[in-house]
């Protein structure tokens, strides 16, 4: 068959920075399996130069495809636009088979099936195996409901078919790398750069977080031969920056200990970013030195609050002793802490801004950014929030740097200037200037440079944004996006 994968724009800020745009990760794991299944698979990435709907459908249509995949790494804020396109594409492509898949269509597929007629098929979860599947039923037409995990129409109506398989074996499915250009690709600041995964899942019980209930279990790709890959893309393809897209490759210390020693016998001069938990990197403080070795540069510390009693509601399960010690050790190990706070989890207060702005002082970050809590139905979280009023009903802006619930105790004006402000006396405090302009690392210089440069475009369109938006109360969460929350295991599968 002819497959086109199309990965739709985004409007998030992070996705529009020039120059600025990783791949589609997701979609590349589709593609190999499905090329080495013998189909003609060609990639459509609509978001790097953010295509209009017109300039998809005749590129889409030149493929002459058979059928289109669509994916995108956006979950909720994305799926406005994919309902979009797809009437579209139905307009112009009547034949073509149209399927959905990622995080949102998961387990949102009845709301999906029922609202958007042109979707034929949506996978649910991990799409590798049930990919090659699908298309294989498809072409020899066969009765698609003995697929596992898929949903489509029987008799008219939503339903889903049995939980797909867990794949044991990350490294049983290649990624096509094939379908991209590499050039097409960079970031830090116009490094050549590509997204891997090291792991799936993550063992913790945080309340705002589905990936405990996508992935369902954490797993690990082997760790020499992910280095070798890592290698591989260094020296056929000049990759210089790897983006690990885990929420917590670390969560093993003996697998990632293989990882660091595989990276360092490969010996590539290739940097390596993520995220993790800032009670692993206390847990491997004798392992740091490993850590730079091997190319880590930055590590992403999701803190989420600083506050006990935030953490406790969440169920984070750190503290902020560790959060501050993480950051401590990882500069003074030659790597940059990168720290996430998050505003709207609790009803806060002015008084509970001050108290963030003075503990993460404190803290001393190199590298500071805010989010915004945001509702999902398939998290505890929801039944938390789902209550609060929605200020911001536009979901292609629920991409975690707009504020779309209320705090009920501060104005959003002055919620936005609390943020802003926190962000400002972080990244302009003399030491931080000092650590961008004067760090003696010549890696880390470029690093904090570029993060410097790229912040002052993030708060100029954070700005204009919120002025042109009225932030007025609608309705509730769940008047917005449904009263009952989805099944957390909803994809649940044997293995």
């Amino acid at each position: 068959m002819r497959i086109t994968l199309l990965h739709p724009p985004h409007s998030a800020i992070g996705s529009r920075m020039p120059r600025e745009n990783l791949p589609p990760f997701g979609l590349l794991c589709i593609g190999g399996p499905l090329i080495d299944a013998g189909h003609d698979v060609t990639l459509l990435n609509a978001d790097p130069d953010n295509l209009d709907d017109l300039t998809i459908l005749k590129r889409l249509k030149s493929t002459r495809p058979d059928a289109v995949l669509i994916g995108h790494s956006g979950s909720s804020s994305v799926h406005p636009v994919v309902a979009r396109l797809v009437a579209r594409i139905r307009a112009w492509l009547p034949q073509v088979q149209i399927i959905y898949g990622g995080v949102y269509p998961s387990y949102h597929w009845q709301q999906v099936l029922d609202q958007c007629p042109e979707v034929d098929v949506i996978v649910r979860g991990e799409g590798e195996a049930t990919a090659v599947s699908l298309m294989s039923a498809i072409a020899a037409q066969h009765d698609l409901r003995q697929i596992p995990g898929i949903a489509l129409r029987v008799a008219g109506k939503p339903t889903a078919t049995r939980p797909a398989p867990m794949i044991k074996d990350l490294d049983a499915y290649r990624i096509g790398w094939e379908l991209m250009d590499f050039a097409d690709h960079s970031y830090w600041g116009g490094k050549r750069a590509v997204i891997l995964q090291f792991s799936r899942g993550c063992p913790h019980l945080c309340t705002y977080c589905g990936q405990r209930g996508f992935w369902t279990k954490w797993r690990y790709r082997d760790p020499v031969k992910l280095a070798a890959e890592i290698a591989w893309l260094h020296r056929e393809h000049g990759v210089e920056l790897i983006n690990l897209a885990d929420e917590n490759p670390t969560s093993s210390r003996r697998v990632w200990t293989a990882f660091l020693h595989a990276m360092i016998a490969e010996n590539v001069p290739v940097q390596i970013i993520g995220s993790t938990r800032a009670d692993d990197i206390v847990r491997d403080a004798d392992l740091l030195p490993l850590y730079k070795q091997a190319g880590v540069l930055r590590v992403l510390l999701g803190l989420e609050g600083t506050d006990e009693a935030t953490l406790e509601a969440v169920k984070k399960g750190g503290t902020r002793a560790k959060d501050q010690q993480a950051i401590q050790l990882l500069r003074a190990h030659g790597m940059i802490g990168l720290c996430t706070f998050a505003v709207g989890f609790e009803e806060e207060t002015d008084r509970d801004y001050w108290r963030l702005l003075k503990h993460l002082l404190a803290y001393d970050p190199d590298q500071v950014m805010s989010v915004f809590a945001t509702p999902h139905r398939w998290t505890p979280f929801f039944d938390h929030v789902k209550n609060r009023i929605v200020i911001e009903p536009d979901m292609t802006r629920w991409d975690y740097k707009h504020q779309v619930m209320e705090v009920p105790n501060v104005p959003a004006w002055r919620v936005f200037l609390w943020v802003k402000l926190i962000e400002m006396c972080l990244q302009l405090r003399p030491k931080a200037l000092a650590r961008v302009w004067f760090h003696p690392d010549p890696d880390i210089r470029h690093a904090m440079r570029w993060y410097t440069r790229m912040g002052r475009r993030v708060v100029i369109r954070e700005v204009w944004d919120f002025i042109r938006r009225s932030h007025r109360p609608t309705a509730s969460v769940a008047q917005v996006l449904g009263e009952q929350r989805l099944p957390e295991n909803a994809l649940a599968r044997g293995g």
